[in-house]
C-alpha cells in the first residue's frame, strides 16, 4: 500500500525508517517532550517499532515528503473490524509542522480509510494545550464529543514556565498532582464526504478565479 498527496507520501511503516527519528529535531515547548524521539536509543526505537507494529488490532504507517525525507507518522490503534472503527495518534518532525504536511496527511489518509478500508468513524484525542494539532484535525472534520482529565506525563515540569503558564486553563494540580485535559474528537464518513465536498469546491472556486485573473 503506498499512498500520495500533492507533497507527501504514506507507506507501511519499516524498521529502516524507524531509526530516521534520530535525526529530527526537539520541541523546545516542554508540554511536548513527550514526542521528542531523537533522545531514545537505536535498541529503543527496535523496542518501540515491534511493539507498535506486532499488534493484530493496530497498524502503522511512515510519512515522507517531496525529497523522501521521513517527516511524520500515525497508526490506528484499537481497529474494531466489526464496528468498523479505529483510533488514529499522528506525531510529525518538529522541523515540518505549521506547513501543512499534517493536514494534507490526515486528508489523504481518510480518503483511503473511508473510501479503501470501508471504515465508518475514526477517534482521536489530542492534549487541550495542543492547538496546532488541534486546528489541524479540525481543518479535516473531526469535532470535539468530549474531555476528560489526564494526569500529565511530566510531574516535575516548573509550572512557572512560560509555556505553562500560557496554557493554564489546559491543567488542573490536585493534591500536589498535574492533570491536563484531553479531547476527544471524532469524525464519521458522512462528515468527512462532506468536509472533502467542502474542501473540492472552494478549490474550484479558486481555479476558477484565478483563470478570470
Amino acid at each position: 500500500m503506498e499512498l500520495r498527496g500533492n507533497r507527501i507520501k504514506i507507506t507501511p511503516m519499516k524498521l529502516e525508517d524507524v531509526y530516521n527519528f534520530k535525526n529530527w529535531g526537539i520541541h523546545e515547548n516542554p508540554l511536548l517532550a513527550d514526542y521528542n524521539l531523537p533522545q531514545l536509543s537505536h535498541r529503543e526505537l527496535e523496542e518501540w517499532y515491534y511493539y507498535k507494529t506486532n499488534r493484530a488490532n493496530q497498524k502503522y504507517f511512515s510519512v515522507f515528503n517531496e525529497e523522501n525525507k521521513l517527516i511524520g507518522y500515525f497508526g490506528i490503534k484499537r481497529i474494531r473490524k466489526i464496528l468498523k472503527d479505529a483510533v488514529l495518534g499522528i506525531v510529525f518532525d518538529p522541523n515540518y509542522v505549521n506547513q501543512g504536511y499534517g493536514t494534507e496527511t490526515i486528508r489523504t489518509f481518510l480518503d483511503y480509510y473511508f473510501n479503501v478500508l470501508k471504515m465508518r468513524k475514526l477517534y482521536l484525542e489530542v492534549s487541550k494545550f495542543n492547538r496546532r494539532a488541534l486546528r489541524c484535525y479540525e481543518k479535516n472534520g473531526f469535532k470535539i464529543v468530549g474531555e476528560y482529565l489526564d494526569e500529565f506525563f511530566d510531574q516535575n515540569i516548573d509550572v512557572n514556565n512560560p509555556y505553562f503558564v500560557e496554557e493554564q486553563s489546559s491543567f488542573v494540580i490536585k493534591k500536589g498532582k498535574i492533570y491536563n485535559y484531553i479531547y476527544k474528537m471524532e469524525i464519521d464518513r458522512k462528515a468527512y464526504l462532506k468536509e472533502r465536498d467542502i474542501i473540492e469546491k472552494t478549490k474550484a472556486k479558486n481555479q476558477v478565479g484565478s483563470a478570470v485573473k
